[in-house]
């Protein structure tokens, strides 16, 4: 572990001496262990270690020669480019302008102004400067548009749920379209690792979580579409017509949306300004490294503010964590590694008040809730996990949904045992089913879910389950 931390970790055991994989997991950080026999290997051995390599070639500094992308650590349209590449896992080298004399030389030497950053450099010899994300999906290789005009489900959001029901819906046989506005994984993309998933007693990060869920659905046959955004959708008898934010249309049988919560963000005075450019929301895995041996301060009580509170006390100096309440909501077992870590302070009923810097962020202001004193904490970056705000904003006027902006599905939608006005159909609404008949919704974003991965991934199955049983009304 000295030589090379991140070396992946296997452990041979005899099915006995589980107590000594748990142990090695706790103390070394066990990748997997494997039980005696493990014969035959083609099923017991060789996919463990697939897998492994798997993760390893997308983390490994390897000699470069994929896409690099020159930009400033305040940049946020620098900060929207790597967080969408390595949400996608897609391989880039990062060359900050002001520290790598390399990023200097290639703008040199492709004569772009030193100003308009980022710029993306190719393999191929080529480059982007400025790109909005669907030209540099495009140019990554992403798909942006559907292939089809017509699909037996259309799924909305890419997180846990929607990448969930691709799979089970894609290996049933249905023809399954997958859209994402920005990058899969939603806000279990962004966890540096959970632990708290079946199957993976020593963790998983939310981008190798996702990057699986992936590829396992293209497998089955799920198209995913990148970097489109739904901006209406409409019902016209069995049909469900789904407007593109290019303004083209798709049309289905069936809509899942499974567009989850996201993070909120902080109302301070001049927050605009450092939105991106020091103050990141959710994005701990991608920022961290640019803070090696700097101050950081993470906003939040929750496990996803608890799982970046570790993941950046591997880098930084010093994790204050600022809580407005008297004592944090994270796991136990996350509580016992946070209280461990000599790097991590914690300041609960204390409230940020506001950043200070020029083109960096120098320092912070907090004030203590009971007694109203103010301190000043050095700080060169801000993380902020303050709760969530649903994202169904897009089809507020179609289906019912709660004043806080959650879709009411199934018991939900029912009023003194009467269903929800105009519901045309001779049966009470499925448990996920919407107001509107075929239009279903899963994860985060629903009414009355059980936040977290796996009851994501749960309400995903389920959904498939109920697409068929509506599929045989019709």
């Amino acid at each position: 572990r000295q030589i090379f931390p991140q070396a992946r970790k296997v452990l041979l055991t005899a099915y006995a001496d589980t107590e000594a994989a748990i142990s090695a997991i706790n103390k070394v950080g066990l990748d997997y262990y494997l039980m005696k026999p493990w014969d035959p290997p083609e099923e017991n051995f060789y996919p463990v270690l697939d897998g492994l390599l798997d993760d390893w070639k997308t983390n490994v500094q390897l000699p470069f020669e994929g896409i690099r992308v020159v930009g400033a650590l305040w940049s946020p349209a620098s900060h929207e480019a790597k967080d969408f590449l390595a949400r996608h896992s897609i391989p880039y080298q990062w060359l900050d302008i002001e520290r790598d004399s390399a990023a200097r030389r290639l703008l040199e030497a492709s004569a772009v102004e030193a100003e308009k950053l980022p710029v993306l450099f190719f393999a191929d010899g080529s480059y982007l400067v400025q790109p909005g994300l669907p030209e540099l999906a495009s140019k990554a290789g992403l798909r942006v548009r559907a292939e089809n005009p017509f699909y037996d489900v259309v799924i909305i959001g890419g997180g846990p749920a929607g990448l969930s029901a691709a799979v089970y819906a894609s290996a049933d046989g249905l023809k399954v379209l997958l859209i994402e506005r920005r990058t899969p994984g939603g806000q279990a993309g962004n966890s540096p690792k959970i632990e708290n998933y079946l199957g993976f007693p020593s963790g998983i990060s939310g981008s190798d979580l996702t990057r699986r869920a992936i590829t396992q659905a293209k497998r089955f046959g799920t198209e995913v579409v990148t970097t489109q955004e739904v901006r209406q959708i409409r019902s016209e008898g069995n049909t469900k017509i789904v407007t593109l934010s290019d303004g083209t249309q798709v049309s289905s049988k069936i809509v899942l949306i499974a567009t989850g919560a996201w993070f909120r963000t902080l109302e301070l005075p001049g927050i605009e300004k450092w939105n991106g450019a020091g103050v990141y929301y959710g994005t701990a895995h991608t920022e961290a490294a640019n803070f090696q041996d700097q101050d950081v301060i993470v906003i939040g009580g929750a496990n996803s503010a608890a799982q970046a509170i570790l993941f950046l006390a591997r880098y930084a100096r010093s994790v204050t964590v600022v809580h407005r309440s008297q004592a944090p909501t994270w796991s136990r077992y996350l509580d016992v590694d946070i209280r461990a870590n000599e790097k991590v302070h914690l300041l609960f009923s204390t409230e940020l008040v506001e950043i200070h810097g020029q083109e960096k962020i120098s320092s912070v202001t907090l004030r203590d809730k009971h007694s109203g004193a103010s301190q000043e904490l050095p700080a060169s970056a801000v993380f902020v996990f303050i709760g969530q705000r649903p994202q169904s904003d897009f089809v507020a006027d179609l289906v019912q949904c709660t004043p806080g902006g959650h879709i009411r599905t199934g018991l939900t939608l029912m009023e003194d045992g009467k269903r929800p006005s105009g519901w045309p159909l001779d049966r009470d609404p499925l448990l996920l089913e919407t107001s509107v008949p075929g239009i279903f919704a899963a994860g985060d974003v629903r009414n009355g879910t059980k936040h977290g991965v796996a009851a994501a991934t749960g309400d995903g199955n389920a959904a498939v389950s109920q697409f068929w049983q509506y599929l045989s009304t019709i």
